[in-house]
């Protein structure tokens, strides 16, 4: 039926060619711009949205919730629809994790794996990130401040990166080169 197919043809595209089959000219609409969270993986024949990021929220003005472009709400049980996350409680569970799951090592491990990470971020986003640990756990937040202090200042030694907003990063000089 033709029910049927145009159900199971995006996930024939999918499995064939990839998650970015639509970007193929053939299967995507005419002069179209994408501005999503949809990005990367295989089969990418466009710019890739550039370098914006592929997260929400940021702080590089990505797409913002468009109300007008939102599923239309129907009746199951219990009711479905997108709903705003934003006042959840997004710190009781890891604080359990960090205080009462990990031992000393693991919470060492993981402080060097989060601070490893952000030490290539701006610093804005840095001191935002550790505001969040500090949420967490005062020992959690210190810990990663402390490590990308010390990534921080080998860093200024090593390299130089311009961030511009929009997600796009320059390597303007290098020592080690």
């Amino acid at each position: 039926s033709a029910q049927g197919r145009l159900f199971s043809y995006p996930d024939t595209h999918r499995h064939r060619l990839g998650a970015n089959y639509l970007q193929l000219p053939v299967n995507c609409p005419y002069r179209a711009r994408v501005a999503n969270y949809q990005r990367d993986g295989p089969m990418c024949v466009t710019d890739n949205q550039g370098g914006v990021p592929n997260y929400y929220p940021n702080s590089f003005s990505a797409p913002d919730c468009q109300p007008r472009f939102m599923e239309s709400k129907f009746r199951v049980s219990p009711d479905v629809g997108r709903y705003n996350s934003s006042d959840d409680d997004n710190v009781t569970q890891v604080r359990t994790f960090f205080t009462t799951v990990l031992n000393e090592t693991e919470r060492e491990r993981l402080c060097q794996n989060m601070a490893g990470h952000l030490k290539g971020a701006q610093l804005f986003i840095q001191k935002r990130m550790v505001q969040h640990l500090m949420a967490v756990h005062q020992d959690y937040g210190s810990r990663v401040q402390a490590l990308l202090d010390k990534y921080n200042a080998e860093g200024q030694k090593n390299s130089l990166h311009v961030y511009k907003k929009g997600g796009s990063s320059a390597v303007v000089a290098s020592s080690k080169i």
